[in-house]
């Protein structure tokens, strides 16, 4: 029997011209892990939330077909009824979060279900413990960052043990460890207890090794339905931009593509085109990049001592020996001493609840620091992590002006009669970033905050494209090293609220295992590579030239 099953679903939002699904037919079995992938618009939250039941109940619109979930018909059974069968994270955890604590948090869903105080204790520590949250059982959820907001709210999602898993974009604000974390858990409960598990992501390369099945959505159908290997074999034909890094390396050079970097590497060594560890080069400064900053020891009183730059650009940002501190609580930010000149492209990497938010809050005059200065050259044009928090008007015409809505990447014509909060989460993401880029921006640092969360691939090149373009000095936290190797000049690692490394991006993010590409990590950061085309064209470099002295791979 299906935990879940669409039979001719059509779904058309309110005021939308086009429908968001269209004939969608599938079933889920227990047990099953399936990724649901393609691009930002295509469908895929849409059908998350027909699984969930929010589709139609809380956004109206026009519903033909059926939808059941754990054997409840979403037509006769609300989102309340439903979630004692299937467990929701969807991309805004922050919307989902209503208890003042953690642990109430953990435990309410089980209290509405009538369970007695033993079980609730003995469920709410457990799922604590998995997603290593349980420091985190009695904090106020008003102090949590996204990335422990996005946990606590999956864990209320796990905790009752559910028949079903609906998740979307689970790890979009989690860092590489807590995500890696995460997609381990889901394939535990999923073996342990049958679970099924609906899960979209557009961090493709995250969840693939674990996944039984592959949907493909685009223009609201499915079109493509397979397992990993077949699913990436189709992308490298009809979807390139629906392919992980390591695929699209493996494609390059002539090799099926595979999921894994274990078996990107197998396939590199059978081929013997995989790079000897001695080998690899060391990663050289982008073109453009300023020389790193060394952290040198700590100095009594535990401060680092930073060497000043040569001299180079006015700065457009200066924090000096910047602190933030909480009463009777930790110190948020510790010592950080931060110069961004103008122009630059400065990515700030690190682990959940490092201080990377903290600190862009700081440059932009949000936060004071308890010791410590911040000076800007000018405006801080600042977009925290959450969208929602900036669309103010009934229509996307009213929130930002048509030239900033195509410079964000969203048509007027098609967006502009919208309802903004009827868009999907990488649509809100661009939206928000109009309104705060402007048509025109003043701003001389440009601060923005998990810019590409809910972002496909595309739309990160997108946005790359538009950062590089942009006068103002650039400063943004994330944890997609992909995105980062795309666009940034120099990578600062924050843990613990203090910098810990500050230099090139090849040299923070090749040869590691979490702050790494997977180009990177599959090559053992060989040659400073950081995209499936640099890997590429260091092993073609690496290859004798075919007959005539034609590129290897382009003479198959």
């Amino acid at each position: 029997m299906s935990v879940l099953a669409f039979d001719g679903v059509t779904y058309t939002y309110p005021g939308a011209a086009e429908p968001a699904l269209r004939e969608v037919t599938l079933r889920v079995a227990p047990g099953e892990l399936v990724v649901v992938a393609g691009a930002s618009g295509s469908g895929k939250s849409t059908l998350l939330r027909a699984a969930g039941g929010l589709v139609p109940h809380f956004y109206g619109g026009t519903f033909a077909g059926r939808v059941r979930t754990g054997g409840l018909d979403t037509r006769e059974h609300g989102p309340g009824e439903l979630s004692a069968v299937a467990g929701s994270l969807f991309q805004d955890p922050e919307t989902q979060i209503v208890m003042g604590t953690v642990r109430a948090e953990l435990a309410f869903p089980l209290e509405n279900r009538g369970e007695s105080a033993a079980a609730i204790a003995r469920a709410v520590e457990e799922v604590a413990l998995a997603l290593r949250i349980a420091h985190l059982l009695d904090r106020s959820t008003a102090e949590l960052s996204g990335g422990e907001l996005q946990r606590v709210a999956l864990g209320a999602a796990l905790a009752g043990r559910p028949r079903l898993v609906i998740l979307d974009e689970p790890t979009s604000q989690l860092d590489p460890v807590a995500g890696d974390e995460l997609i381990g858990l889901l394939r535990r409960i999923n073996e342990d207890h049958d679970t099924a598990v609906l899960l979209c992501e557009h961090r493709l390369e995250r969840c693939l090794p674990a996944a039984d099945r592959v949907i493909a959505v685009d223009g609201g159908e499915i079109v493509c339905d397979a397992e990993p290997g077949a699913f990436l074999a189709w992308a490298a034909r009809a979807a390139p931009a629906l392919q992980t890094p390591g695929a699209a390396l493996l494609h390059a050079v002539g090799r099926a593509p595979v999921a894994g970097v274990k078996r990107a590497r197998a396939s590199l060594r059978e081929a013997g085109r995989l790079p000897e560890p001695e080998s690899g080069r060391r990663p050289e400064p982008a073109s453009g990049a300023l020389p790193p900053v060394p952290v040198t020891p700590a100095a009594p009183g535990g401060r680092h001592r930073w060497p000043r730059r040569a001299a180079g650009p006015a700065a457009a940002l200066d924090l000096r020996h910047v602190w933030h501190e909480i009463r009777s609580g930790p110190s948020i930010l510790r010592d950080v001493t931060l110069t961004v000149a103008a122009g630059e492209r400065v990515a700030l990497m690190g682990r959940n609840g490092a201080g990377k938010s903290t600190l862009l809050r700081h440059a932009a005059g949000l936060a004071q620091p308890t010791r410590g200065s911040v000076r800007s050259s000018g405006r801080v044009a600042l977009l925290l992590q959450n969208p929602g928090d900036y669309l103010v008007a009934e229509r996307v015409a009213d929130e930002a002006p048509a030239a900033a809505l195509r410079r964000a990447g969203l048509d007027p014509e098609r967006f502009g009669a919208r309802h903004p909060r009827e868009l999907s989460g990488g649509e809100r993401q661009r939206l928000a970033l109009a309104i705060v880029l402007g048509e025109r921006s003043d701003a001389t640092v440009v601060a923005l905050d998990e810019p590409t969360r809910g972002m496909d691939r595309g739309r990160k090149d997108a946005l790359a494209a538009l950062l590089a373009g942009l006068d103002a000095a650039v400063i943004v936290a994330t944890h997609d090293p992909e995105f980062v190797a795309s666009w940034a000049d120099r990578v600062v690692l924050l843990a613990d609220g203090a910098a810990i490394a500050d230099g090139t991006t090849a040299e923070i993010l090749c040869g590691g295992s979490y702050f790494a590409t997977e180009t990177a990590r599959i090559l053992g950061g060989a040659g400073g590579a950081l995209t499936p085309a640099q890997g590429a064209r260091l092993l073609r470099d690496d290859e004798p030239a075919a007959p005539g002295g034609r590129d290897p791979v382009l003479a198959r």
